[in-house]
């Protein structure tokens, strides 16, 4: 940057129509977490002190972020981080971003995995996360939950490598195994989570760039209908349930009623949808009944 000096103030506000210009569609708050990510800085000492200078190396950081950010890179591959249920997860180009809408399969599971242990307070409770990919599901219901044995499951070992990695610095004891959904699983399970891939394969190319350029395809694509998944995983999902055990998945805001006839002819109890904060349909979960 020829050896000028900035301020904060400055590279925020460049930052903020850099974005802008890119029709990012939010620029000013993205721009802030990059500044954020990249300085250091909390919202209190920038308000506190916004002339205050920003090292050149810094500076230049920050343009190679905006510039990325501006190519519709999704900022959490910049950043490598992403927030969840209030845990930090790495994230990258091999996982899709944990999204807030998915908080809500997890407070669904808690809450089936709290009744069974009302019941049953000294076991642990064994669960199963096919499609684990970043491991963020099953990762967080071991952190509010200690009495969980959890397995996490994905075809793909760059989406198991991070998930490994999410569980050391979680410090939560999750095995993470290579398997085309229950190809090289065994045992029983007392809950089974799934957020498979579930977009229908004609719609991805209407999604947003930092999607469909940057999430990996195998994790969005749903086949045809959408369904493929949900298919494959209600057809086998009973070898590997506890009678009584509970089966749950995140949907697409339109599937609800086709994955309930999926699993009520399977044979699945007690079918029911739960909805998001924006009141859409966002998870079904069911109970496997059979011995």
């Amino acid at each position: 940057m020829n050896g000028k000096i900035f301020n904060l103030e400055e590279l925020f506000r460049s930052g903020k129509e850099r974005l802008r210009e890119a029709q990012i569609e939010e620029a000013d708050l993205d721009a802030w977490y990059l500044l954020e990510y990249i300085t250091g800085v909390t919202k209190t000492a920038y308000y506190g002190n916004p002339k205050a200078d920003v090292p050149e190396e810094q500076a230049e950081e920050y343009e190679v972020a905006l510039a990325k950010r501006a190519e519709h890179i999704p900022l959490q591959h910049i950043t490598g981080r992403q927030y969840f249920m209030g845990y930090e997860f790495l994230v990258n180009d091999q996982v899709l971003v944990p999204r807030q809408d998915t908080e809500n399969l997890v407070e669904e599971a808690y809450r089936h995995i709290k009744e069974k242990l009302k019941k049953e307070p000294n076991k642990k409770v064994q669960v199963l996360d096919v499609c684990t990919g970043s491991g963020c599901i099953l990762l967080s219901l071991m952190k509010l939950c200690g009495q969980i044995e959890g397995t996490g499951v994905d075809i793909s070992e760059g989406a198991l490598e991070v998930a490994r990695q999410n569980g050391e610095r979680l410090k939560a004891d999750a095995v993470f195994r290579k398997s085309d959904l229950f190809e090289n699983v065994e045992g029983a399970y007392d809950i089974i989570v799934s957020n498979p891939p579930y977009i229908r394969s004609a719609v991805i190319e209407e999604l947003a760039d930092e999607v469909k350029l940057h999430d990996p395809y195998i994790a969005l694509d749903g086949k045809e209908d959408g369904l493929y998944f949900y298919r494959k995983i209600i057809a086998q999902a009973g070898k590997y349930l506890k009678p009584g055990g509970w089966i749950l998945f995140e949907i697409g805001n339109d599937q609800a009623e086709e994955v309930s006839a999926l699993l009520a002819q399977a044979g699945y109890d007690k079918i029911d949808v739960k909805k998001d904060l924006a009141g859409l349909d966002r998870v079904v979960s069911a109970m496997y009944n059979k011995g």
